[in-house]
């Protein structure tokens, strides 16, 4: 109702005119204009973000611009252009000098030293200073086309690249049924391995080290030294090293022998997570909907914001470069300005449009109104991920609880469990999404309010702060683990949140051994292959776009920069890697839990037989065997 987006838009000059608006008689004044740009170093451009000096909408002259320029010039010692300079926007509606190094002496229009609004003499330095940033802005400007330039002629080889590691990705999910077992053992064998050479080469050093003079003196005796080296000529740090990795090295093969064959079970829920997925393939597509799903929700989230911040009226206050003037920074009214005693009390102030606000109650709330929209963006955030994985969990259930597969599988599982979820689940889903949001808000709130308190000297506050934001921040890894399990369980039975929640909470408490085995074998493979698809994507494109492929140098654009394409591809295969092991991720915690509940709810006979897969079924009771032995012994 009170919104403007054109008041972040387009610039506005001293009296609150936009600039280059159509249907305005400034339709053709695409450019903010300042008279003289030296005022702009004022301190109070800091308080005010607002120049004090006339600020005007100037016409672009096609054909005629250097006789625009040359006549404002003529008004103006010094001001955005001087005679013919050439135009510089520098990406905003807003005209600053253009500054150009001739023979080591920096100069404006082929001058250094002008005259300002006073009658003074300015030096060229005067006015870089004044118009602070303009060169480093001037070179992003230039960095920026040639980025662009880039993009333009390798976006073809580039969504190649992105193409391939779409496949990459999904021959990898497939074939982890086969490889699962493989890559986990190795890597695990693989760490045994170097931790032992690292044990052997610390007896090594320390074997070394002995007899010979001060590599007997303990690190006490040295104390606290900058340089590390001198730690490593002493027998003592290497001693305490071949102990440290020794413990680890126990503690690796221990675990090991304990959890063997629950890690057996990690592996083949792995394996049976890419089968699932093998037969419901559509689900690897679902994140494409939930990624425009997101967009609306930021483009939501960003439309309010943008009318809430641009809502008021228009506010005038005085402008004066005098230092000692009171008026400065006080409201008034730019018609009644010229008539009032201010400007004799502050020669040369001026009644200028500083900002967009009010003083009615609404006006007052504003930030208040920016704090609720936050919290809906995160409530449809969070409602949004959470109707992905309540669709995901439902499709894998079906998959899981058929008897025969997949032959008992439903047709089109993934838009039955989506039509499932938004008929029947929605309120369950919006409230597991606002306790995540209200949570994240606070967290919010605290970090506005570090950040407020950085330059605090109070120690108490600064400590509680801290301890108040580490708690909130493992209560939101909590709840998101929580969510996520109760989603699934809503997905399999229908209940409502909180009795879903409760009963995963307890479920995952009686598996809780296999919960952290499996949380731990699923997060370390997925990252491998996140890294393997990424780094192999990467490598491909690195040595194409540096011409190192005989075969195709041909076909290789040329580049001002090689690293925008090659990062663009590393960093796009790592996403596309990232959502499709998210939906690997939520498959197997799905048929986890399926899996736990089947253990409970049925006990393999024929009144009542497992619905896991015979892989699963043929470890469980290699599994039981084992404990009946242990048990008779």
């Amino acid at each position: 109702m009170h919104g403007d987006p054109r008041k972040v838009v387009y610039p506005t000059d001293s009296y609150g005119q936009f600039c280059g608006q159509q249907g305005t008689p400034n339709a053709n004044k695409a450019i903010l204009f300042y008279f003289n740009i030296l005022q702009c170093a004022n301190p109070t451009v800091l308080i005010n973000l607002q120049c004090p000096t006339t600020q005007v909408i100037q016409t672009i002259f096609t054909n005629h611009l250097s006789f625009c320029l040359s006549w404002i010039a003529l008004y103006l010692a010094l001001a955005c252009f001087v005679t013919d300079a050439p135009l510089s926007l520098l990406f905003t509606p807003r005209c600053f000098p253009d500054f150009i190094t001739r023979n080591g002496t920096l100069t404006v229009a082929n001058q250094t030293i002008f005259k300002d609004g006073h009658g003074r003499i300015r030096s060229v330095v005067d006015l870089r200073d004044a118009a602070n940033g303009i060169t480093s802005l001037l070179d992003a400007k230039e960095v920026g086309i040639k980025i662009f330039e880039d993009y333009a002629s390798s976006w073809f080889w580039i969504l190649i690249g992105l193409v391939i590691s779409m496949l990459v990705s999904l021959i990898f999910i497939l074939l982890l049924r086969f490889t699962a077992g493989v890559l986990f053992w190795m890597v695990i064998f693989g760490v045994i391995a170097a931790v032992g050479y690292g044990i052997w080469h610390c007896y090594w050093e320390y074997s070394s080290l002995q007899g010979k003079p001060d590599s007997d003196i303990t690190i006490s005796d040295i104390g606290f030294q900058t340089d590390f080296r001198v730690y490593l000529q002493l027998s003592q740090t290497w001693l305490i090293f071949m102990i440290s990795l020794a413990v680890i090295e126990a503690i690796i093969i221990l675990v090991l022998i304990f959890v063997r064959n629950r890690v057996r079970i990690a592996i083949a829920l792995l394996k049976e997570g890419s089968k699932a997925i093998g037969c419901i393939m559509t689900t690897l597509f679902y994140p494409i909907i939930t990624f425009l799903l997101l967009a609306l929700c930021i483009a939501y989230w960003a439309v309010t914001a943008v009318f809430l911040a641009s809502s008021g009226d228009a506010v005038y206050k005085v402008m004066s470069t005098l230092p000692n003037c009171k008026y400065t920074n006080l409201t008034c009214d730019p018609e009644t300005f010229s008539q009032s005693n201010v400007t004799k009390l502050c020669p040369g102030s001026q009644c200028t449009f500083a900002f967009y606000g009010g003083e009615s109650l609404y006006h007052r709330y504003i930030f208040v109104l920016q704090l609720c929209n936050l919290l809906v963006f995160l409530w449809v955030v969070n409602f949004t991920i959470a109707l992905g994985q309540c669709t995901l969990a439902g499709a894998f259930a079906s998959y899981y609880w058929a008897l025969r597969k997949p032959e008992d599988i439903p047709a089109c599982p993934l838009a039955s469990s989506f039509g499932r979820a938004l008929r029947y689940h929605t309120g369950s889903l919006a409230f597991g999404a606002l306790i995540l949001s209200i949570v994240q808000f606070i967290r919010i709130i605290l970090e506005y309010l570090d950040h407020k308190m950085k330059g605090a000297h109070n120690a108490f506050t600064r400590f509680l702060l801290c301890c108040l934001k580490c708690c909130f921040w493992c209560l939101e890894r909590f709840i998101k683990f929580m969510n996520r399990n109760a989603y699934i369980m809503i997905s399999i039975y229908g209940k409502n949140f909180c009795g879903s929640a409760r009963d995963a909470f307890f479920l995952l408490m009686r598996n809780v051994m296999r919960v952290a085995v499996l949380d731990k074998v699923t997060d370390f493979l997925l990252f491998l292959g996140k890294l393997l698809i990424s780094g192999s994507v990467g490598v491909l494109a690195f040595f194409f776009f540096t011409r190192q492929i005989p075969v195709i140098q041909e076909e290789v654009p040329s580049l001002n920069y090689y690293w925008v394409p090659l990062l663009t591809v590393i960093f796009g295969s790592y996403m596309i890697a990232h959502g499709f092991f998210n939906v690997y991720a939520m498959c197997v915690d799905t048929l986890f839990l399926c899996f736990c509940e089947d253990l409970e709810r049925n006990d393999g006979s024929p009144s009542k037989p497992y619905y896991m897969p015979p892989g699963l079924h043929r470890i469980l009771e290699k599994t039981d065997q084992a404990g009946k032995k242990c048990a008779v012994s």
